[in-house]
């Protein structure tokens, strides 16, 4: 507990420092929402969203779940168990015991049990909700992150999927709260944030099959936020015991919140998105990779692809897959 609550301490100053270097600041919080998936919408209407998603899919379906098959493969070498013979010391195997009979100085009668496995982890994919995601992107980051969930979760590494936009566009109530108080200059950040857990790491693919169907509902996708999206998936995975932690982000663009530009300078949620991402890969554990859709995410992140159709998403995450879990290396 006591080292649970050093980390937390941690975490909560290094970000506060951000914030005031920064001078970024949240006009209300009052209004963002984190919701699971599931409640988001009916049930028969995520059903229906599902049934969707496969039919419009259906290639890409077949094409990742080709390709996630030799992530399982690899995973599944990795996870594996086995008997070492001729051993001088160990478990008796009594088969070899003949040997000491016809040469009293054999000692290689032993054996003994390995077992190999997956260096404890936990993987949080982190799924840009923006309206630019909308067709294509959108429904192939839907696709891969159930398949890849699934064939994690087979091989035992833990899955966490999460989902970021807004709730309004325009500024929400947030904005409406600021009018209504005589518009202080530079509000900081000024839209109502929906954040969306499709997967927590607890959850089997079995109950939660149908969630990431919901990125396809219309009129979900709105703005993205993305620094503060980035470390809500950051603290929610910093509290994880698992001894390696992987955060994946798919993303299609630069920060965009028309509300808090046209308040703050045009820079200022690119700018908290870098500084975040500097403090992720050089003051934390966790191993931060990002792909980018049509948009060139290098300039942001240190690990980063940048892919110029929707169609190479799976592919890519699964190449990138295999590499993080390179024994070799």
């Amino acid at each position: 507990k006591k080292k649970n609550l050093k980390k937390n301490e941690f975490l909560n100053n290094a970000i506060s420092k951000i914030n005031e270097d920064l001078k970024y600041k949240i006009y209300t919080n009052k209004f963002d929402k984190i919701i699971k998936a599931e409640e988001y919408c009916k049930k028969n209407e995520l059903l229906q969203l599902h049934n969707q998603l496969l039919k419009e899919s259906k290639d890409t379906f077949l094409t990742i779940k080709r390709l996630a098959k030799k992530l399982q493969n690899k995973l599944l070498v990795i996870n594996k168990s086995f008997w070492n013979f001729d051993l001088e010391e160990g478990k008796i195997n009594n088969s070899k015991l003949s040997k000491i009979i016809v040469n009293y100085n054999f000692k290689k009668i032993y054996k003994n049990f390995e077992e190999k496995k997956i260096k404890d982890t936990i993987v949080t994919l982190l799924i840009d909700n923006s309206g630019s995601m909308r067709g294509k992107p959108i429904e192939t980051a839907a696709i891969c992150s159930k398949i890849i969930s699934k064939i994690l979760e087979k091989c035992s590494v833990k899955v966490e999927v999460l989902g970021f936009t807004t709730k309004e566009w325009k500024g929400g109530k947030s904005r409406e709260n600021w009018i209504a108080n005589d518009m202080p200059k530079k509000p900081g950040r000024l839209n109502d944030l929906m954040h969306i857990i499709y997967k927590t790491p607890e959850d089997t693919l079995k109950k939660i099959d149908h969630n990431f169907a919901l990125m396809l509902k219309d009129g979900l996708l709105k703005e993205n936020i993305d620094g503060e999206s980035l470390l809500w998936a950051l603290t929610r995975i910093w509290k994880r015991n698992e001894e390696r932690k992987i955060l994946m982000v798919i993303s299609d663009g630069a920060p965009v919140d028309d509300s808090t530009i046209s308040t703050n300078s045009s820079n200022y949620l690119e700018k908290h998105l870098k500084r975040i991402i500097k403090f992720i890969e050089n003051k934390t554990n966790v191993e931060i990779i990002a792909i980018g859709i049509g948009h060139n995410v290098n300039k942001y992140y240190k690990k980063a692809v940048t892919i110029n159709d929707p169609d190479q998403l799976g592919g890519t995450m699964i190449k990138n897959f295999l590499e993080l879990f390179d024994t070799k290396k």
